[in-house]
């Protein structure tokens, strides 16, 4: 019996849409408080936190899944968990200065999700 049929494959995760996406939202976000919120607040250093946990639990928990599914699953729901904080300081962003917040059928919105990139690569490109 060879190792490889005992313990699965892990790791890739610069193949996994999530990670790609949570990279995105990661330097967007940094991009966003450089230009929109003081260096100097707390809120910014929670959002790039915040975006940059996102990207790194994706990863650890890939390459734990080969060991623990267990610690992967932990792992994902604190990235998740992150990304859910950051979406709501974007919200709060957004209600602190009386700006709407579009619904996810906003016609602005969704000619946006028409344009954007499939992934990373094609971003930089």
């Amino acid at each position: 019996m060879s190792t490889e049929s005992v313990i699965p494959k892990h790791g890739g995760y610069r193949n996994l849409k999530s990670f790609q996406i949570a990279q995105l939202v990661y330097d967007v976000t940094v991009r966003f408080c450089e230009r929109y919120i003081d260096r100097r607040s707390r809120t910014n250093d929670q959002m790039v936190q915040a975006a940059r946990s996102g990207v790194q639990n994706i990863a650890e928990g890939s390459q734990a899944s080969g060991t623990s599914k267990k610690t992967e699953l932990k792992l994902t729901s604190v990235a998740r968990a992150s990304l859910e904080e950051l979406r709501l300081d974007y919200e709060d962003f957004l209600r602190h200065r009386d700006l709407p917040q579009w619904a996810p059928d906003h016609p602005a919105l969704m000619r946006f999700k028409v344009l954007r990139c499939s992934s990373l690569l094609e971003l930089r490109q």
